[in-house]
């Protein structure tokens, strides 16, 4: 079973454009819709999915829209119940792929509800082969909180995942998880490499920056690295190499969750026994097959296509 957390849920609202955005100006729109969504909502979704067993963990009182929406889509939950309401996310996608996100902060977490998420979490994961530890931190949690569970947790039994941002990435990175997932944006904040450099080589054809900076990370942490690399692939690097693998050309409708799917698809190959190429082209297929798709909708087998993605191993 994968066990996920989402410390700050979102229900993510897509309005679709007919045109460019353009700031200050007046424009329609093609569709508008409403998903459950969070780092690791998205992550479970796809899990489940695949005919795969996952929990999604969020804080949301009982009665709060976005629980809703969780069991229109059938998403098996355990919910911490808190004062506040989820908050709303806007996602607004122009025609030719390009999204931009407007995030709200979150529901505040006071000390009791934190200190009945963290107890939930820790309750859970003993019946866990993953926790995927996924997105921001909401209001009331401090940076160190994902460094707090998996040091709690080491020695546990469970493995555990993180992709996260900012602050809390940088201080769960020293906590040694068995997985990263950055982008080329956090691999830089981690490593101080140059975050432009990173996806400007590798749309070139040249992921050997970013390659290098992915190895030092997983020699670090002693774990594992699976960064994305958006339209350009995605790499993962172990202690025993680096494998790069191209991602497929798709007509791109909404690029977030993307990320999140390639997190849900080496997960899934990992829990099927599949090896480190196997694992990065189900992590590629599942990142482009969502980034096809509108909003933060997760992927679905038949929509996933590994004969599409190229594995090369680099080291």
């Amino acid at each position: 079973m994968i066990l996920t957390v989402t410390a700050n849920p979102s229900i993510d609202r897509t309005i679709e454009l007919d045109g460019p955005l353009h700031p200050g100006g007046v424009h329609r729109t093609r569709s508008v819709g409403d998903q459950p969504g969070g780092k690791g909502v998205n992550v479970a979704r796809a899990v489940t999915a695949a005919g795969m067993d996952a929990i999604a963990l969020i804080p949301a009182r009982p009665n709060d829209p976005f629980v809703g929406h969780l069991d229109r889509v059938g998403l098996p939950r355990a919910a911490v119940d808190i004062a506040g309401d989820v908050r709303v996310n806007l996602t607004l996608a122009a025609p030719d792929g390009v999204t931009t996100k407007v995030n709200a902060p979150g529901a505040s977490i006071d000390d009791d509800e934190a200190a009945t998420l963290t107890a939930t979490v820790v309750e859970l994961a003993a019946g866990a082969d993953w926790l995927a530890l996924c997105g921001s931190l909401p209001p009331g949690l401090p940076p160190s909180w994902y460094v707090d569970l998996v040091t709690r947790l080491a020695g546990s039994g469970v493995r555990v995942a993180v992709d996260t941002s900012g602050t809390p990435l940088t201080l769960v990175a020293s906590a040694r998880p068995d997985l990263l997932k950055p982008n080329a944006e956090e691999l830089a904040e981690l490593t101080g490499a140059d975050a432009a450099a990173l996806e400007a080589t590798a749309a070139d054809g040249d992921p050997s920056s970013a390659a290098d900076a992915s190895a030092r990370l997983a020699a670090e942490t002693g774990g594992v690295v699976l960064t994305t690399l958006g339209g350009s692939g995605a790499l993962l690097a172990t202690g025993d190499g680096v494998w790069f693998a191209t991602a497929p050309t798709v007509r791109v409708r909404s690029t977030v969750g993307a990320g999140d799917s390639s997190l849900a698809g080496y997960l899934i190959a990992e829990q099927r026994g599949g090896d480190e190429a196997a694992r990065l082209r189900h992590a590629v297929s599942y990142g482009s097959a969502a980034a096809a798709l509108p909003g933060t909708t997760p992927p679905t087998p038949d929509l996933v296509d590994e004969t599409a993605v190229s594995v090369t191993r680099l080291s």
